[in-house]
């Protein structure tokens, strides 16, 4: 097998480095949380126990 020149690992490396920070910094801003507008209240029923 064909050796490759450490340049062109160190470009390699260079490149995929690149692309992952640019595909987790545009995961992480290009996301949109979703805003909970209605306030979820515990429903109580009343019991009477009656022996």
């Amino acid at each position: 097998m064909p050796q490759m020149m450490p340049l062109s690992w160190l470009t390699l490396f260079f490149m995929f480095s690149a692309a992952l920070v640019i595909f987790a910094t545009t995961n992480f801003y290009t996301y949109i949380p979703s805003m909970f507008t209605t306030k979820s209240k515990i429903k109580v029923n009343p019991v009477n126990w009656k022996w």
